[in-house]
């Protein structure tokens, strides 16, 4: 999955009750800096490139302090915004919200990156305490009532677009919390923020540990049969590093499938693994998440009935590129039916082989991928251990996805080794824009640990801001397997698609344009801020781009145009198994959300067994991408009954690839028209309307299908 935080909106996700009691009368200039303060890294700007933040200096102990003073100094601002005696003007009321917590904001972005990339346990238990702090203090703002009324009596004819777009997105943002609520349902409101704030953090905790604790150990080698010797390698070494002397230990990605079961042949081996994965959470010991994600479905409910809506997805889309659950679960629909199909119709081609080889058995959810590489190795001719000698990591980020920036965009990219990192494996690059000037700084953080939660993301450490003087300092982090000592790091072909995937999440921020924190970059609806990173998997494939990146590690000879066309080929192989799982993960997600009445609910393992029977996901041999006790974007991040999200951004990034194709390809002009109409525009205009400016049409799911093999 693909993390995208806006420091705004999380600097706003603030006040337990402890502090929605706390008053303050001192101005924010009046109010002392503590001495625990004076060294604090957090205290001013980083005296970094572009702000970027001083890993070097930052210690755990800095967080508290720094949370405590911003929350402090915050208050003071929100109650000064609130009780000016003057007129209401944009000045005094937006843009005065808009640079409030300016400390608490600095200290936030890196500790909620820190947070999913390098925790520990001081980390976990500080995210604990405050995760309802910080949500009291974000009712602080939205719920109150002072603010509320000046944003609606604020005169708005003499200003230019952006702001008028900040002033309707602000107004909207009160809405959407209850700030129009009555004072009795507004604390009712608060309290439920609060639990929900705590929850979701301890879901992700205990999801954390529950990967962690779900690695599977082996003692002989024979059962690995399959795996490389680097992976094997690597399975020794994640063994010693987990205290065992000898041994072998496959660790969990957050995901049902795991990658190596393509590769290995001992059955029980298989079954142990996927079992691993499929029950990690839900084992009824302190990893056990599923009393705590039935809390969070149960209080979402009660938090949209509190604010006028009969679900929590009706809430929740309100303000998305789909406004509807109706409209959401429509598109879904359209997907299930023949990826179901064809993933019917993939299953009995495994199935012939597995008879074929006289297996005596019938094919299970952990047999798929093994199975399915032998399908694919005989339809098309393709080896994935023949293909990943091709794909070293830093020749796929710079002969591949920095060229293909390069070629489209005109960016470039230097790489920097002066710039203090949060962990050892993290590498950093300066970009420089088309005119040569520099543009922002770029760190990737490539491999799996225990201490980092699973998937890949894009995150700020600083945001884009003409306003402030801001320039971008992004992050990308993956989940590759790290490789043995001196061993070359290889990736499959999927881990290719997904670095140019987060990349184009980090397009979206490098190319940010606002003067506003709030709405720049990819502070944008769920359902449109994967188009740019799903769009930028195409280059991946591009003949110029993957000719230049395609290089064997050994011989530095390009891949091969008969090994090239395989892979082409073969882009549609297996289409109805990959759509099903994330269409039915997705419909798991909107059901969750949109139970009107608590008599719905059901113990989770029921529940998600009645909706994939009601929905017609009853391949017992296709599970859903995300099993409820580890859907990890829904109860611990910010995708709760937005999943849909990523298919809505496909049929966007298909019908928009098409365009592109049926007009010139890869050229710089259209390069800088996606980035002037998509990439550049932020959340500053209607975002429909962005996509109609770039493609002069409204978004056809068409393409999707032929894309995915689904219509001729």
């Amino acid at each position: 999955m693909k993390n995208i935080t806006s420091v705004f909106l999380i600097s706003t996700l603030a006040l337990s009750s402890a502090c929605s009691t706390m008053k303050t009368t001192a101005t924010p200039t009046e109010i002392q800096v503590p001495a625990a303060m004076a060294d604090n890294p957090f205290l001013k700007k980083s005296t970094l490139q572009y702000q970027a933040p001083e890993f070097d200096k930052i210690k755990n102990e800095h967080f508290k302090p720094a949370f405590d003073y911003g929350i402090k100094v915050q208050l003071a601002e929100i109650e000064q915004i609130a009780n000016n005696s003057a007129a209401p003007t944009f000045e005094n009321t937006v843009l005065a919200l808009e640079n409030s917590g300016e400390v608490l904001r600095r200290a936030q972005s890196v500790f909620y990156n820190l947070t999913s990339s390098n925790t520990n346990p001081a980390i976990q238990k500080i995210q604990e305490e405050y995760a309802p702090i910080f949500a009291g203090l974000s009712d602080k703002i939205y719920l109150n009532d002072k603010i509320y009324a000046r944003i609606k009596a604020l005169p708005t004819g003499n200003l230019d677009a952006e702001a008028k777009r900040m002033v309707e997105l602000y107004r909207t943002n009160f809405e959407i919390a209850g700030a129009d609520l009555t004072k009795e349902n507004k604390k009712k409101v608060k309290k439920i923020n609060e639990e929900l704030a705590t929850l979701s953090t301890q879901f992700s905790n205990k999801l954390l540990d529950a990967r962690k604790h779900g690695a599977v150990y082996f003692a002989d080698v024979k059962e690995l049969d399959g795996l490389s010797a680097d992976e094997i390698a690597a399975a020794a070494a994640d063994a010693k590093a987990a205290g065992h002397p000898t041994g072998y230990l496959l660790t969990l990605l957050n995901t049902t499938q795991q990658p190596l079961l393509q590769n290995l042949k001992n059955r029980a081996t298989r079954e142990k693994l996927f079992k691993a994965s499929w029950y990690r959470a839900e084992k009824g010991n302190e990893d056990d998440t599923r009393s705590i994600l039935e809390k969070q479905a149960r209080l979402r409910m009660e938090k949209a009935h509190l604010l006028h809506k009969k679900s929590f997805a009706e809430w929740k889309l309100q303000d998305q590129m789909a406004k509807t659950p109706e409209k959401a679960m429509d598109l879904l629909a359209q997907l299930a039916t023949p990826a179901v199909a064809a993933a019917k119709r993939e299953s009995a081609e495994i199935q012939k082989v597995i008879d074929q080889q006289k297996g005596g058995f019938t094919v299970e959810p952990w047999d798929w991928n093994f199975y399915a590489e032998q399908v694919r190795k005989a339809k098309y001719d393709l080896d994935e251990n023949e293909i990943k000698p091709y794909f070293e990591v830093k020749t796929v980020l710079e002969k591949g996805v920095f060229y293909a920036a390069e070629k489209f965009y005109g960016i470039t990219f230097k790489e920097r080794n002066d710039l203090p990192v949060y962990h050892p494996d993290v590498v950093a690059y300066e970009v420089f824009d088309r005119d040569g000037k520099s543009l922002a700084l770029y760190y990737l953080d490539f491999y799996t640990r225990s201490n980092k939660n699973g998937g890949a993301w894009m995150s700020n450490f600083v945001d884009q801001s003409h306003l402030l003087g801001q320039k971008p300092v992004i992050v990308n982090v993956f989940n590759y397997q790290k490789p043995a000592e001196g061993k070359p790091s290889l990736i499959s072909y999927d881990d290719v698609s997904t670095m140019f995937h987060e990349f184009g999440h980090t397009l979206h921020g490098l190319f940010a344009n606002q003067q506003y924190t709030s709405i720049s970059g990819t502070s944008v609806p769920r359902d449109f801020v994967e188009f740019p990173s799903q769009i930028n998997e195409f280059f991946a494939l591009e003949p110029e781009v993957l000719k230049n990146y395609a290089i064997h590690y050994q011989t530095k000879k390009p891949m091969p145009q008969a090994l090239v066309n395989k892979i082409k080929n073969a882009a549609a192989f297996n289409q109805g198994y990959s759509t099903t799982e994330l269409v039915s993960a997705a419909t798991i997600d909107m059901n969750w959300h949109s139970v009107t009445d608590a008599s719905q609910l059901k113990p989770t393992l029921e529940f998600e067994r009645d909706v994939l029977n009601k929905y017609g996901f009853n391949l017992k041999e296709v599970p859903p991408r995300y099993h409820s006790p580890y859907f990890a974007h829904i109860w611990g991040g910010g995708y709760s009954a937005g999943y849909y999200a990523y298919m809505w951004s496909d049929m966007l990034n298909a019908d928009a690839w098409d365009w592109i194709s049926n007009n010139g390809g890869m050229t710089r002009e259209n390069g800088d028209r996606f980035r002037k109409y998509i990439l550049s525009v932020g959340n500053s205009m209607d975002l429909n309307e962005a996509f109609r400016n770039f493609t002069g049409r409204n978004p056809d799911l068409k393409p999707l299908l032929r894309n995915k093999g689904f219509i001729k």
